[in-house]
């Protein structure tokens, strides 16, 4: 989280804000606080995985995407995590919104002025 360029102000400065106290230090801390106390008061710990994260990973241990997935899991649950989760298929609604947003703009380029151009990103964070 600490790589977000906030290119598409995506964020409100409220979230931003919490995007910021979301960091490798603090997850580590309260990893460890989770270590030193009881269950019922642990904090509980979620992590997301991007669809671009996961190539990167089978590639550099040599694996398929499912295996460096399935092994990603397990190491980030072996620390501490409760839940991880994959986010393709948000990528992937995304995508399609953008596609329909495009084909819609397409259709009114010669009724509206500023139909086109579209510009549209991931985020590179």
């Amino acid at each position: 989280l600490s790589d977000c360029l906030a290119c598409d102000s995506c964020m409100t400065s409220e979230e931003g804000a919490r995007v910021f106290q979301q960091n490798q230090k603090e997850f580590f801390h309260i990893l460890n606080l989770n270590k030193k106390c009881d269950t019922s008061k642990h904090k509980v710990l979620a992590v997301s995985i991007c669809p671009q994260s996961l190539p990167y990973f089978a590639a550099k241990f040599n694996l398929s995407v499912n295996d460096a997935a399935k092994r990603l899991c397990g190491f980030l649950k072996s620390l501490g995590v409760h839940y991880v989760f994959d986010t393709t298929i948000a990528a992937d609604f995304s995508i399609l919104e953008s596609q329909r947003e495009f084909v819609q703009r397409y259709q009114r380029r010669n009724q509206e002025e500023h139909a086109l151009p579209m510009f549209a990103s991931a985020c590179p964070g």
